[in-house]
Parts: structure tokens; sequence; C-alpha cells
């Protein structure tokens, strides 16, 4: 699977953001997908993930409630709606898949996933 994220900007605190995660390969729908973000000087942290059916979302909790992870199997693309954004929400944004089961909850974590796509920038200024 080859992914690509897009979609990331510079916006305003309080502004909003939707990026995109576009994949290759006909097995997409096989795979729940995250996404994952970095800011400057720190670990790479889980945001969101939606369970390869879409059934299931989970979020970090800096992000519940402002953001929402959708993904649509027949466009192989994953979404995330970023709301109401802070300056702390600052990072490159990274989407990833997991070919694992949800209930492992492997997705949370960044070693257990197994394909990751290039990053997009998103700032968000004070």
């Amino acid at each position: 699977v080859q992914l690509q994220a897009s979609g990331g900007g510079l916006v305003q605190a309080g502004g909003s953001l939707r990026l995109s995660c576009a994949a290759s390969g006909r097995t997409f729908s096989r795979y729940a997908m995250g996404w994952f973000r970095q800011a400057p000087g720190k670990e790479r942290e889980f945001v969101a993930a939606v369970s390869w059916s879409g059934s299931y979302t989970d979020y970090a909790d800096s992000v519940k409630g402002r953001f929402t992870i959708s993904r649509d199997n027949a466009k192989n693309t994953v979404y995330l709606q970023m709301n109401k954004l802070k300056p702390e929400d600052t990072a490159v944004y990274y989407c990833a898949a997991d070919q694992g089961s949800w209930y492992s909850g492997g997705y949370r974590r960044a070693g257990s996933m197994d394909y990751w796509g290039k990053g997009t920038q998103v700032t968000v200024s004070s």
C-alpha cells in the first residue's frame, strides 16, 4: 500500500483544515488507517484512527471533539477533518496503515503501523 497525504497548510487559530490520504492498491479496505503527527523536537504521536470498515474510530484526548476521521473505501481515501485548530496542533501530519486487529490497539503505536505516507505540514498561527 502506498499512501499520499495532502491538505495541509497555514491557518489561524480557531480555523479548520481537512487532510486527505489517498492509497494505492486494492487491499486498502483491509487496513485500519491512522493519522499521526510530529512537532519539531517531539516524538511522533497518535492523533486518530478508523477501522477497516469505518465502524470504529479512536482519538487522542488532545483532539477529541475537534477532529473527525473518516474513510471512503470506494475512493481509497481517508480523511481528517480538523476544526477549532490550536497553535499546539502545529506539526507534520502523517497517515499510516495497520493490518493488525483493531482490538489489539496497535493503531495507536507508530511502531506498529505497517505503511506510512509522506507527511503534510499543518501550521496554526495564534
